[in-house]
């Protein structure tokens, strides 16, 4: 049979569609006040249609004067139309059609149950009109991934999402993501993000979740429960371990909040732990961070000192200064800080010693100690009190003001 008796058989089949000559089926489709009602064939909607086949064959459609009744007030005219132009004829065009029309018209096809059409919908969508992605990612992903049949549409936008995260972690609407979709991009491997922009996002999400302002000397601590419990099912899948100490220090622990128009800045070279080097590398560069690393466990302490190094066997007197520890340093949820409470101790600096707040302190030689036990400088923050210890190795970050 030639191609073109059956490209005529196929326009003579549309305009009868068209000619709605002895129709006995009326659709009217779209919500007020844009209702339109569209004519058709029950016996070629039952042929050509498994979902009018079933819809006729179990009484689904009303009847009124001798024609069937439909009513699909969530499908347009416009849509319809060219779906029942498809049913007749096996012909749809879709080069005029925008990606989110495109869209909508396969949710609706998947509503009539047309795997044919569904099959060719996706692969038009991921040919010709991916750019719509940017328009509204997050609202897209998740009616994709409402939808089992849009399994080729699916994979092609999450594998497009993880190749470019800042289509969706960038956008307006990413704070309004559900939570089992963020948790099942967050357990990819492929997802082409570092991990502290991945934690700075999953933060931004959270706060607009519980509606709690990016502030934490606001929070309450019912806020902090919301934020823990928030948080709890996501704090597995980001990776610490893979951020650098510059950024963990700064974006991770957040300190810009901590410290107000401050910002950690250069790593002073200081990866051993002779006695001298604290002040080799770091006097005369004014505030710093310190941290080191427990040898044999995965703690991490550490404190940041407002004012300097300089000087030898000399006291020096701040109320911003504060310790903090890490119990286990690949997971945030196990810090805890604290501000120092008797300021007239906060910082010691001497030749002999590395880096000493209060009564916590490096002797030299890798010989660490913490003798606040009654908690007098600092508070009790859990760092191995009254028992010796050594690092692996620590390092210093200058904070310098904007």
């Amino acid at each position: 049979m030639s191609s073109k008796f059956l490209k005529e058989l196929s326009n003579d089949y549309e305009k009868l569609f068209e000619a709605e000559i002895g129709y006995d089926v009326i659709i009217y489709a779209g919500e007020e006040p844009n209702v339109k009602e569209i004519h058709a064939h029950s016996n070629i909607l039952c042929i050509r249609s498994k979902y009018f086949r079933t819809a006729f064959s179990n009484e689904w459609a009303e009847k009124e004067g001798g024609k069937f009744i439909f009513r699909k007030p969530n499908i347009s005219p416009h849509l319809f139309d060219i779906i029942l132009r498809f049913i007749y004829s096996g012909n749809i065009e879709l080069k005029n059609l925008q990606g989110p029309d495109v869209l909508k018209l396969l949710i609706a096809v998947d509503e009539l149950n047309n795997q044919q059409l569904i099959s060719h919908i996706q692969e038009y969508l991921i040919k010709h009109r991916t750019e719509f992605l940017h328009q509204n990612p997050t609202g897209i992903l998740e009616t994709v991934y409402q939808h089992e049949t849009f399994t080729d549409l699916w994979k092609f936008f999450l594998e497009k999402i993880c190749e470019e995260p800042k289509i969706l972690f960038d956008s307006d609407k990413f704070i309004n993501l559900k939570a089992p979709l963020l948790e099942l991009l967050l357990k990819r491997d492929d997802l082409n993000m570092d991990e502290i922009e991945i934690w700075e996002g999953l933060l931004k999400w959270c706060f607009a979740q519980q509606n709690i302002e990016n502030d934490p000397k606001k929070w309450s601590k019912d806020d902090i429960t919301k934020i823990e419990r928030s948080l709890h099912r996501f704090i597995p899948l980001i990776r610490f371990y893979d951020i650098e100490p510059t950024d963990f220090f700064y974006k991770v622990y957040n300190y810009k909040d901590i410290l107000p128009q401050e910002l950690i800045h250069d790593l002073l070279e200081f990866h051993i732990v002779g006695t001298d080097l604290i002040h080799r590398n770091c006097d005369d560069k004014g505030a710093t961070i310190w941290v080191a690393k427990i040898q044999g466990s995965s703690q991490l302490v550490g404190g940041y000192n407002s004012l300097d190094w300089n000087g030898n066997n000399v006291w020096k007197t701040t109320g911003d200064s504060f310790l903090f520890n890490f119990t286990n340093g690949k997971i945030i949820s196990t810090a805890k800080l604290g501000y120092v409470k008797y300021p007239g101790n906060a910082i010691h600096c001497a030749n002999n010693q590395g880096p000493r707040m209060g009564n916590f302190l490096c002797y030299g030689n890798n010989n660490w100690k913490n003798w606040d036990c009654n908690a007098n400088f600092y508070p009790e923050i859990g760092i191995l009190n009254n028992s010796r210890f050594t690092v692996e190795n620590y390092e210093v970050f200058q904070v310098i003001k904007k």
